[in-house]
């Protein structure tokens, strides 16, 4: 794993990469605006993107491909979140779960699992360990895996290991998967996300404070913190998992 590097506090991230990015939804990318509600969106125009995307759906072909499909079923189910359909985002979302695993469609079920997330539904939390856990073992677009690993960051106390383990595997899945100007942009995200945790954790404020304290903490190896994420999952998800694990383990892509 590369040297980590604490450059600079999350506020003064440019917002120029953010328009590149699909999942990464934060408040420290609204521009020019002066809080979030300065961004929302009129409903109606989602209102008419959600008919669109009904009659998307009413006129895919029988037997159109499923990515196609789900990929559509999800957009409505962002879409719903947007109008604040909360209940119909999450029973859109689980039953287009479902599908993409059967179908092996590793990035239609971890934005599933974003959608339920976001719901705020009761098995929100059990939603974002399934998303995590299938964003973290297939290659699937690591911005999307990042996205789904600061969820669990903004849902954990100040003091969490927890947040500080998914900060590290988020660094870590950006070095080993993302290519391009994304990678770029990914990478100098996740080590001011990294930074900002180590402010949360310990108050760490300075490169030789912080270097000590991934080491201290073991978020420099991948073989001591992606297990302890495990367990972090398996404390979320309640031992209650919709899948079996060691059998998608077995449809890991060969490297």
């Amino acid at each position: 794993m590369r040297q980590l590097h604490m450059l600079c506090a999350m506020e003064n991230i440019d917002t120029q990469g953010k328009q590149n990015m699909k999942y990464l939804q934060t408040d420290k990318y609204l521009g020019e605006a002066d809080c979030a509600a300065d961004v929302e969106k009129p409903l109606q125009p989602v209102e008419v993107r959600l008919d669109e995307l009904d009659a998307k759906l009413a006129n895919l072909p029988a037997d159109a491909p499923i990515d196609d499909r789900l990929r559509i079923r999800l957009d409505k189910g962002y879409t719903l979140l947007e109008l604040t359909r909360h209940q119909d985002a999450w029973d859109l979302a689980r039953a287009a779960f479902d599908d993409a695993v059967e179908n092996d469609a590793w990035l239609r079920a971890v934005e599933a699992c974003d959608i339920m997330f976001q719901s705020e539904q009761p098995e929100a939390l059990r939603a974002l360990a399934h998303g995590i856990w299938l964003g973290v073992t297939f290659p699937i677009d690591p911005e999307l895996s990042v996205a789904m690993l600061q969820h669990l960051i903004n849902e954990s106390p100040d003091r969490s290991d927890g947040a500080a383990v998914a900060a590290a595997t988020a660094s870590y899945i950006v070095n080993l998967r993302a290519e391009g100007k994304a990678r770029e942009d990914l990478i100098f995200f996740t080590t001011q996300l990294l930074g900002q945790v180590a402010r949360r954790h310990s108050q760490v404020e300075e490169q030789e404070i912080f270097d000590f304290w991934v080491q201290q903490l073991e978020l420099d190896d991948p073989d001591k913190f992606l297990p302890r994420l495990a367990k972090v999952l398996d404390i979320l998800a309640e031992d209650d998992w919709w899948f079996n694990r060691d059998e998608l383990r077995g449809k890991i892509p060969p490297e």
